[in-house]
């Protein structure tokens, strides 16, 4: 087992297509092909099940799956490791992010990290805080840059990045958008928006839904904060999210209600890190960029919100400050 063969094979079960992966490749159809029948072979069972419109993982495909991206993960820092040692970075670095996470603005980050690097290639991935965890675990990416996790769903490093109250948003002509401040127990029976289960500020609203005990339905599901605050603008519903939502540009005719209780809702988020032993060079001088950027200074520590002149009702909490 060659790990060129493990490459084509990661690349055809990623693309569920034999000339996407070829094509990504820059290899010939044919000799892909030839190379995963090789392997098939060697293993003596179809990692693939075929058909004239798709190609799909066999259950020991999946098996293999996770091996081969653990495999090539290694053997990528094996050469890092030694490009490190004689003073260079080359490779790939491949990081994932929450889309708009708190604390870290991952283009500054990233166009620092390539006048520093230029010889080294960036690739980015925009995901769920599950699916960054998975990524990470399996090599596929480098490090990440996530929603908070419970301890129990990560055991490698976490380095927090920021740490902001959650608010309601909602429109100006909505009943609750007079209010400084609204308490859960008064949200059973609103129409909400939110992102898909798997992302970080749905995680963060629905743990502190159930934390109060209060129950809710989420009408309208969306993958990107600008269909969220658009629909919110047009009346179709509510959002609890992160407070630096609420100083985007396209919320700036939104209203921010705080939310009362017991129970203070809190959006935090973290670098996903592999662990120390495993952590890639080009990850390792990523995260010093991270460290060495003023608001990632000392401990997180909280601050007052700011006061918006284009808010009827600002926030009386504390948030950590947060890139936008």
């Amino acid at each position: 087992m060659e790990l060129r063969q493990l490459e084509h094979f990661v690349a055809v079960a990623e693309e569920q297509h034999f000339t996407r992966a070829a094509e990504r490749l820059s290899v010939s159809q044919s000799g892909l092909s030839a190379s995963v029948r090789a392997l098939e072979q060697e293993l003596r069972t179809p990692l693939f099940s075929r058909t004239t419109r798709s190609v799909r993982l066999t259950e020991a495909g999946r098996a293999l799956l996770v091996e081969a991206e653990r495999t090539l993960a290694g053997a990528r820092a094996a050469r890092d490791a030694v490009d490190a040692v004689r003073g260079l970075l080359r490779g790939t670095l491949t990081v994932g992010v929450e889309q708009c996470v708190a604390g870290v603005s991952p283009a500054r980050l990233l166009a620092a990290f390539h006048r520093e690097h230029p010889q080294m290639e960036l690739r980015l991935r925009q995901e769920g805080t599950s699916s960054l965890l998975d990524g990470v675990a399996g090599g596929r990416l480098d490090l990440a840059f996530a929603a908070t996790v419970a301890p129990a769903e990560w055991r490698g490093e976490l380095v927090p990045l920021a740490r902001e109250p959650m608010v309601l948003l909602c429109a100006a002509g909505h009943p609750l958008a007079g209010r400084a401040e609204v308490a859960w127990e008064e949200l059973p029976g609103a129409s909400f928006i939110d992102f898909h289960p798997d992302w970080g500020p749905r995680r963060a609203a629905d743990e502190a839904f159930a934390a109060a005990g209060v129950r809710r339905t989420v009408g309208l599901e969306v993958n990107d904060v600008h269909s969220l605050l658009e629909l919110v603008q047009e009346g179709l519903g509510i959002a609890v999210v992160p407070h630096h939502f609420s100083r985007k540009p396209e919320a700036a005719r939104l209203v921010a209600v705080g939310l009362a209780g017991a129970h203070r809702a809190v959006y935090e988020s973290v670098a996903v890190l592999p662990g120390a032993r495993s952590l890639s060079p080009g990850a390792r001088s990523l995260m010093r960029l991270v460290r060495e950027e003023p608001e990632r200074e000392g401990s997180v520590q909280e601050e007052p919100v700011r006061e918006e002149p284009v808010r009827e009702n600002p926030v009386r909490e504390e948030s950590v400050r947060a890139q936008p």
